[in-house]
């Protein structure tokens, strides 16, 4: 079963000891990230329901305060957790052409139409995303996501049309 929530950013450490935190997270998720109010930490098991009081972001990381917590011994226990939002509210926040990578994993992938092999990660290469795909051969191929290759992507139906491209797919 797959899960509700969906990970934007983790608590990386702490800044100072009223309760601020290291938010590590994707680059260019910023403003997205300062529409948040309500988020989830997962611990062990269970995700617990946090409102953020506010983020404000440095070149390499953004600092984050919960409105709960106003003491460093308080959200020590948090410390390395993941920070997640309901997948719905991720979904709402997505451009047309953009896509959450746990839709993208399991994906079929089709070239003209003929069924060419199952999309198992995506990575980037700090140019693009990359789909690895796992071809009928039992080959991984990495495949730029662009729109000159990934012609379509149907996330109801759960496939991808590729551009027929000689060697693309080893």
């Amino acid at each position: 079963m797959k899960s509700k929530y969906i990970s934007f950013g983790k608590i990386l450490n702490f800044h100072g000891i009223k309760g601020e935190f290291k938010l590590g997270y994707s680059k260019g998720r910023e403003v997205f990230i300062q529409t948040l109010s309500t988020v989830y930490v997962k611990t062990d098991s269970d995700f617990v329901q946090l409102h953020l009081e506010y983020v404000k972001f440095t070149p390499k990381s953004a600092i984050a305060k919960f409105k709960e917590y106003n003491n460093i011994n308080d959200i020590i226990v948090f410390k390395g957790c993941s920070l997640y939002i309901e997948k719905e509210k991720a979904n709402e926040s997505l451009d047309e052409d953009e896509f959450l990578i746990n839709d993208l994993i399991g994906m079929e992938v089709y070239m003209k139409g003929v069924f060419s092999g199952v999309v198992t990660g995506v990575s980037n290469n700090g140019a693009t995303d990359l789909l690895s795909v796992k071809t009928k051969s039992d080959n991984i191929s990495l495949v730029p996501f662009v729109k000159a290759i990934v012609t379509n992507v149907d996330v109801k139906a759960r496939k991808i049309e590729l551009t027929d491209m000689e060697g693309l797919l080893e």
